[in-house]
């Protein structure tokens, strides 16, 4: 912006008028918690309204491929696959320990790997492990099963440049990724147990930076 001179090619914004997926984690003193993720799928849905019902039921069923033999062939009292994963994770003993979700259409099944892998193996705090650069391989919406199509792997920025060299070397097809487009990397939620010392149930909470969302105790 120059306060003195006329601003050449001047993009304007786009008002917002699509949805997306709504997720939230909810837990309370006694140790419950509620995973909670939710999707109708293009905007209304199938815009199908049951009677007496205040909802529309999802339309899912768009993802079913007509391809002959592809594990997702629709098919008579088929589901159709999906990507809708409200997750909690437990114990050995089946103790709660957290309740989390990565909302992002084909990046969720990814995203919730990256998530977890991060707080169990490398250990990180909720918001660090939600926070972390991911990957993400061929979030498109194709279907195709081509196997001589490469799949692209996206690299959020952050990602260090020796891993991507690595990577090209490898021979995958690596395109980087930055700014707002980094939110095909996924939005995610996490509450989780921490140890305290004076055997109080304690909860911790962190919210994705690449979405609007926010965590809060009452």
């Amino acid at each position: 912006f120059n306060p003195i001179s006329i601003s050449k090619n001047l993009k304007h914004g786009k008002p917002v008028n699509s949805s997306d997926t709504v997720y939230f984690a909810v837990t309370d003193s006694q140790g419950n918690a509620c995973s909670f993720i939710f999707s109708n799928y293009t905007g209304f849905g199938t815009a199908a309204i049951p009677n007496n019902c205040g909802f529309t039921l999802h339309n899912r069923g768009s993802n079913f491929i007509l391809e002959e033999g592809h594990p997702n062939c629709i098919q008579p009292g088929k589901r159709p696959y999906h990507t809708i994963i409200p997750s909690m994770i437990t114990n050995e003993n089946g103790d709660l320990l957290a309740c989390y979700g990565v909302m992002g259409g084909f990046m969720q099944p990814q995203g919730h790997l990256q998530v977890l892998m991060n707080m169990v193996h490398y250990h990180m705090n909720v918001q660090a492990a939600l926070d972390a650069p991911r990957f993400c391989i061929d979030a498109s919406y194709g279907n195709s099963t081509d196997d001589n199509i490469p799949s692209e792997v996206l690299l959020e920025d952050g990602i260090s440049e020796e891993v991507i060299e690595k990577l090209k070397s490898y021979g995958h097809h690596v395109r980087l990724v930055k700014g707002v487009h980094r939110s095909i990397f996924g939005r995610g939620q996490i509450i989780a147990k921490i140890d305290n010392d004076e055997n109080q149930l304690v909860w911790t909470a962190g919210s994705d930076p690449r979405a609007d969302g926010h965590a809060t105790g009452y």
